[in-house]
């Protein structure tokens, strides 16, 4: 099954100044990147706050940029600005997203690469047209629900840290590349081990979560909140605290956390 994702746009940088424009401003080494592989990767504020998540895809003559529908407007004028005199140019294109697991990508699709963040996480291809049979994304929400894979649903701009949606765990950020925009507090963060929560998969007990809303307890105590859902899964946005409790639940109901293979064990606690 492959799925359109409708709310994904295409942006394009070309011109000869494209990779060292995007270095110097985004959370991964975008030097990685090669016409048969991916960069998952984010744009943050100068104070290390989220902005935006992004893939990125090399084609011979640019950098196709899938990100979210609704931020590919703030995107291209936020990145203009530090064009300056780099020679980049920055277009929105036509192009949709599709992303699959157990089928083949199309043979005529623009670029398509497995997803970065890990094994399991299937391939994502920026196409011309999607085919007709393609689904329209339930079948990967599903997926990513499954596999703990955050979109930007799962962030709040301009507050969420890139390590909270476990940007450093999936692969979206490099720790050898030079300076970007938010990469001191990000480094600190890593380095200094400060982190009091994090973006994880949740199961609930015999219940569905509501279409929208929901906090997840601890006793009294309010230590997540819900994000992306379908049926009985979720993302939440969880306080360390809570990750092991038997006591955590929403609306009476418990709720457990749901490792996912890519989460090391010796931070589960």
């Amino acid at each position: 099954m492959l799925d359109l994702l409708p709310y994904r746009s295409v942006l394009a940088f070309t011109s000869a100044g494209r990779v060292s424009f995007l270095q110097g401003l985004i959370t991964n080494d975008v030097q990685l990147l090669t016409p048969d592989t991916a960069l998952w990767s984010a744009l943050l504020t100068p104070q290390g706050r989220w902005l935006s998540e992004f893939f990125l895809f090399s084609t011979p003559d640019s950098i196709l940029m899938d990100c979210p529908a609704d931020h590919a407007e703030m995107l291209s004028k936020k990145l203009s600005r530090f064009r300056l005199r780099a020679d980049v140019k920055i277009e929105t294109t036509d192009f949709q997203v599709l992303v699959g697991h157990d089928s083949s990508p199309p043979a005529d699709a623009v670029c398509v690469a497995n997803d970065p963040r890990g094994d399991g996480a299937g391939w994502r291809a920026v196409v011309q047209q999607a085919p007709e049979n393609a689904g329209h994304g339930d079948n990967w929400l599903k997926r990513r629900l499954e596999k703990g894979l955050p979109e930007a649903a799962d962030f709040e701009s301009e507050k969420t840290l890139a390590l909270e949606a476990n940007m450093d765990l999936l692969h979206g950020v490099s720790w050898k590349k030079g300076c970007y925009m938010g990469q001191e507090l990000t480094a600190r963060t890593h380095y200094r081990g400060l982190l009091r929560r994090r973006l994880l998969p949740v199961q609930i007990q015999d219940e569905a979560f509501p279409e929208t809303g929901g906090t997840l307890l601890m006793g009294d105590k309010e230590v997540g909140e819900l994000r992306s859902r379908q049926g009985s899964r979720a993302l939440a946005m969880l306080r360390r605290e809570a990750w092991s409790s038997p006591e955590l639940a929403f609306e009476g109901k418990p709720v457990s956390v749901v490792w996912p293979d890519w989460f090391p064990l010796e931070m589960r606690s």
